[in-house]
């Protein structure tokens, strides 16, 4: 079953990156053969979907949805880009640092799909080509959401898992090497797209000319959707407090905003062709053939096999454990992956491994950075990428590794020397 389930998700996973077929329906057939060949019951499959992620997606498609009849995004798309003089490079970078900090301090699924609306609004106003701030803001959403406890999955369930790294001490450890990658990662992509960040004089004129509030086409459901999503962001930051999970948190916001928007059949309609179902499912095609590998003991094998190589040298176990996640997490979801990490790093404390504080450190970093990897490698990636085809801009699996290979493989060599010197010496 082992050799059976690794032909199917490899044959899967080239189907995908050759976007001969598209991404969800390779991933759908992936999934369903490894139901239908014994690998998975249909009740293991349904246990190894992630319906807190699922839906988070949905419940903030909808808010989304929904707050996109008032204009919002064209009001903070205009303010954007006339405080950056309505400079193509400005308005990059500054995309890029409001998508890092939103993803600190919400999730990063949550921040793109609020982002991606605005960068369309801007770039289309300047008649700029969408993909080099689509592609920032996907690595800039994974950097930013290193930085914290609530940032991105891997580190919450770290947290939850190792009670003694609290949110102040993520922020300590994690925050300083995030915005020395983010830095870095931001001069590189200005450099990599300076050709393309230039628009003609007369446009960026009418955008400085234009008035951001009369973008506003409806102020009382404007009034009624920031309410709900401030009921929605506080609720993500009281998490560890109410134990409310993420996806209750979101599905709630968006049903409580159209009931207070009047919950009409054309608005409840509108807002649920706002959802990606395409998205949906190929996450729920994702989580199952993955699934398939952990159930046949594949991941399992991998992780232990690699963590004995060190012998329970700390050093050694830390670096590779910050490699070995962010190889796994840029072409597999990062959560199951973490899930069974865990429990070996906590195996080892128990056989007598004294410090394993950089070893957990390292398993947030490898697991967030690698998601910048490939565009399978985290949830956001693949929202943007949902979100910018219904906008009839492509994303392509190899265009995207190009850039963000390269960029996620030099994060984690800085990591690397961070981890080193702050913990190793």
């Amino acid at each position: 079953m082992e050799v059976l389930a690794g032909v199917i998700f490899v044959f899967m996973y080239m189907v995908i990156v050759s976007e001969k077929i598209h991404r969800t329906v390779a991933a759908m057939l992936g999934a369903t053969s490894m139901i239908l060949l014994g690998i998975l019951s249909q009740e293991t499959a349904l246990h190894h979907i992630d319906f807190n992620t699922l839906g988070l997606l949905v419940g903030m498609m909808v808010l989304v949805g929904v707050t996109s009849h008032t204009g919002l995004f064209d009001y903070v798309a205009i303010k954007a880009a006339k405080v950056a003089k309505a400079e193509p490079k400005r308005i990059l970078i500054y995309l890029a640092l409001i998508t890092a900090v939103f993803s600190a301090f919400l999730d990063n699924v949550t921040t793109v799909l609020l982002m991606v609306p605005v960068t369309f609004s801007i770039t289309q106003k300047l008649h700029l080509k969408a993909n080099p701030f689509l592609l920032t803001q996907i690595i800039a959403s994974n950097i930013g959401g290193t930085a914290t406890l609530i940032g991105d999955p891997p580190n919450i369930m770290i947290g939850s898992a190792v009670k003694e790294l609290t949110f102040m001490a993520f922020i300590e450890n994690l925050a300083p090497i995030a915005i020395l990658n983010l830095i870095i990662v931001i001069f590189l992509v200005e450099i990599i797209y300076k050709k393309g960040l230039h628009t003609k004089p007369e446009l960026q004129a009418d955008l400085m000319q234009m008035d951001e509030h009369k973008a506003l086409k409806d102020r009382r459901l404007l009034k009624k959707s920031l309410f709900v999503l401030t009921l929605v962001i506080l609720g993500f930051f009281t998490h560890s407090i109410t134990h409310v999970e993420s996806s209750m948190i979101a599905l709630t916001g968006g049903f409580l905003l159209l009931l207070l928007a009047g919950g009409s059949h054309h608005l409840v309609e509108s807002s649920m062709k706002a959802v990606e179902w395409a998205t949906i499912f190929f996450f729920i095609g994702l989580f199952i053939a993955v699934g398939g590998l952990i159930e046949t003991g594949i991941i399992g094998s991998m992780a232990s096999q690699a963590v004995e190589l060190t012998g329970g040298d700390v050093t050694a176990t830390s670096l590779l454990v910050l490699w070995l996640s962010a190889i796994v997490s840029s072409v597999l979801d990062n959560i199951p992956f973490v899930a069974t990490m865990i429990p070996l790093i906590q195996n080892m404390g128990a056989m007598g491994v004294s410090n394993l504080e950089p070893i957990w450190w390292s398993l947030a970093l490898g697991a967030c950075l690698g998601g910048n990897g490939t565009l399978v490698g985290a949830s956001a990636n693949l929202i943007v990428a949902g979100l910018a085809a219904e906008w009839g801009v492509k994303i392509t699996f190899i265009n995207y590794f190009k850039i963000g290979f390269p960029i996620m493989l030099l994060t984690i060599v800085l990591s690397t020397v961070y981890v080193y010197i702050r913990y190793l010496i």
